[in-house]
């Protein structure tokens, strides 16, 4: 095991960093069967046996973990190398400490506030929410009791699933508002998890919803990995993926565009990776004025660069002309290399935070576990 550990240690990282997993599907577009690819990183017992010596001591059934973190690496097509695993085991550690369902301290007062301050959105007198919850549940207590009880998300999400469906007003008014919509080891999101679902066969059985399986230790791992590392971004720094992971897929590629064009046009941007507000809005978002007040400069017109810019949820934004240009001319102006990934740079707002947490107070924390998870990595194969 730790020769097969020196080796893949040895490699470099970055071909895994630019490259999409592209050759199942040009195999399986062939008539014919082709000749089976060559595996690469470390092999599973190797893998599961490395990830075991990695996790803390206190952490129950390792095996169990190793064996998912693998699995979930295995069914999306990527290699179990040392950095995949130390990137999967750093955002783990944390988001939960390792804990499949952790439990949220205050809780039941968060969903509650929560759970009012929704109603009233949609025009929901308090008297009315307070006279549903009073309903008996399925368990014999009323729904109020149990959410005062909740001291996990997946409990909660359970609760609110069975008080929408079995109260005629509730399901009518706050359906599809379920107020978790993150939950599981790696607290991915559950709309993520839904949307990689239908892109992708998840590979176990579903038992109740794929919301369910986001809160179970494999489901949360497997659409944490996919959501952290399934997807081609132009990364040396494994930093930028965790960025990412709290900001969304290529936040920190936009936000480097977002710095460079505001270099470019001389006016202030937020470098948030929202190149284009949502498009319910139907207005014009403060990226999008910036590019256009650069029209002339860069040979384009508003409408090629709107559609340039609507790249920015997509992978080889990078690639598109209005990139190059941005940042050719903002580098011309200042006279020097610019950055093409910055961590955004967003306030994280969540009931469940106690105090102001930012994107890249995320990724640096996270950043930090994956190096000391490496470090351990080289000792093992070392020894």
């Amino acid at each position: 095991m730790r020769r097969a550990l020196r080796s893949v240690l040895s490699r470099s990282s970055r071909a895994w960093a630019l490259l999409p997993a592209a050759g199942a599907l040009l195999l399986a577009a062939c008539s014919a069967p082709g000749p089976l690819s060559e595996p690469s990183g470390l092999g599973p017992t190797e893998a599961k046996a490395v990830v075991v010596q990695l996790l803390p001591e206190r952490v129950r059934d390792r095996p169990g973990w190793a064996a998912d973190v693998h699995a979930a690496l295995s069914a999306l097509e990527l290699p179990s190398t040392p950095q995949n695993l130390c990137a999967v085991l750093a955002v783990t550690e944390q988001e939960s400490g390792y804990q499949a369902d952790p439990v949220v301290p205050g809780l039941a007062a968060i969903a509650r506030k929560e759970i009012d301050r929704r109603a009233e959105q949609i025009g929901i007198p308090q008297i009315a929410v307070r006279a549903a919850l009073a309903l008996s549940s399925g368990d014999g207590r009323s729904y109020a009791e149990r959410l005062e009880a909740v001291r996990t998300e997946r409990e909660l999400s359970e609760l609110y699933e069975e008080f929408v469906d079995q109260v005629p007003l509730v399901r009518t008014l706050l359906a599809d508002r379920n107020p978790v919509r993150t939950g599981g080891p790696m607290q991915v999101g559950v709309a993520f998890a839904q949307a990689q679902a239908q892109q992708r066969r998840y590979p176990y059985e579903v038992k109740d919803s794929i919301r369910a399986e986001v809160f179970t230790r494999r489901g949360g791992l497997y659409f944490g990995t996919a959501h952290l590392l399934d997807y081609a971004a132009p990364y040396e720094q494994m930093i930028y993926r965790f960025a990412d992971f709290n900001a969304g897929r290529w936040a920190s590629r936009n936000a480097a565009f977002q710095q460079a064009l505001a270099t470019a046009s001389g006016l202030p941007l937020a470098l948030d990776g929202d190149l284009l507000p949502p498009a319910a809005s139907k207005r014009v978002g403060e990226t999008e004025r910036a590019a256009y007040t650069l029209a002339g400069r860069l040979g384009m017109d508003e409408a090629t660069i709107r559609r340039e810019l609507a790249r920015g949820d997509e992978p080889g934004f990078e690639r598109s002309e209005l990139y190059r240009r941005v940042f050719e001319y903002a580098e011309k102006l200042d006279r020097r290399a610019l950055p093409r990934a910055v961590l955004p740079q967003i306030a994280l707002e969540s009931p469940k935070f106690t105090r102001k947490l930012t994107t890249e107070w995320f990724a640096r924390r996270v950043d930090e576990r994956y190096a000391r998870c490496l470090a351990r990595a080289q000792a093992l194969a070392d020894a």
